[in-house]
């Protein structure tokens, strides 16, 4: 369905004080600041409030594009017939849960997550600091660094199902497994987390970080626009080093470049389009399958529009 003015007055009529904003870029809520302009973004405030937007959109026949801080995200560009909904400081609140844990929005900044839990002494979350993600996206894609992932730690996800309803999944229920979940492109919206962890000595969880970043800084492309590691590791390999012995460490296409430094990640040399990088993508995947037989599968999430 056409996303209209008048569709969007009524889609936001019965949630008075939603923050909401038109022809907005998604360039700029985009870690690959590529993008073009969605027809809105809502930012819902509290749980209830991001239910009823859902619901409402639902009613009116809408899909929103879900979406955190954008940081594994391919987004077109043009103008998008898009209603999207920014899961951010309204759904990011962090707080104790029990002893050893933390329950937490699913706009929750990884790495502010991961600080609160090592300031109150509880261990789990140190790969995640220099993860760029909020949970949400985060516990939907089992994202993991360095010997850890987000299944070691969620002990349950309230999300809202296809069924519109507020539900909770516990456990193997909320079907981790690589770079996936039970949530992953199943339409359902993750609305918080509880993380289970464990006690710890606050300054060995700080040197934990601290040296897992500096590893990050060393190794990875901080300093410039990307989505992380594009593609997904494929079985009995990286694909990092199967794109390095295939001579494109470097190679670029428009404003995408193969990264100099790594070869896993694509990024945004300067004035990228989503074109260049898709580009970009395919040859890597064509030239990776000739050299070695292995299609890789992006781990990026491409949005067309």
């Amino acid at each position: 369905m056409q996303i209209t003015d008048l569709l969007i007055r009524e889609i936001c009529s019965g949630i008075p004080g939603l923050r909401l904003r038109t022809s907005e870029p998604m360039s700029a809520h985009c870690s690959f600041r590529i993008g073009g302009r969605v027809r809105a973004m809502a930012m819902p405030d509290g749980i209830e409030e991001a239910a009823g937007l859902c619901r409402a959109l639902r009613r009116a026949g809408v899909a929103p594009l879900v979406v955190g801080k954008g940081t594994n995200l391919l987004v077109a560009d043009g103008e998008l017939d898009l209603f999207v909904i920014k899961m951010d400081d309204g759904m990011a609140g962090i707080a104790p849960w029990g002893e050893t844990g933390l329950r937490a929005g699913c706009g929750a900044p990884l790495a502010r997550l991961a600080q609160k839990a090592q300031g109150m002494g509880l261990s789990g979350l140190e790969f995640a600091h220099g993860i760029p993600g909020t949970l949400g996206g985060a516990v939907s894609m089992n994202a993991g660094a360095y010997g850890g992932e987000m299944k070691d730690v969620t002990h349950a996800t309230l999300y809202l199902g296809d069924d519109m309803e507020i539900r909770e999944r516990s456990g193997p229920d909320q079907g981790f497994a690589y770079r996936r979940s039970a949530f992953s492109g199943s339409g359902e919206v993750i609305l918080e987390s509880r993380i289970a962890l464990s006690p710890g000595e606050p300054a060995e969880i700080q040197a934990r970080m601290r040296e897992l970043m500096e590893k990050r800084r060393a190794s990875q492309p901080l300093d410039v626009p990307s989505a992380g590691s594009t593609f997904k590791r494929p079985e009995g390999g990286f694909a990092a080093a199967l794109i390095d012995q295939a001579g494109l460490k470097g190679f670029a296409i428009g404003g995408a470049q193969v990264s100099p430094k790594h070869a896993g990640f694509v990024v945004n040399r300067g004035g990228a389009t989503f074109d260049d990088v898709l580009r970009l993508i395919e040859y890597i995947q064509e030239k990776v399958f000739r050299d070695a037989g292995v299609m890789l599968e992006p781990e990026v999430k491409i949005i067309r529009g």
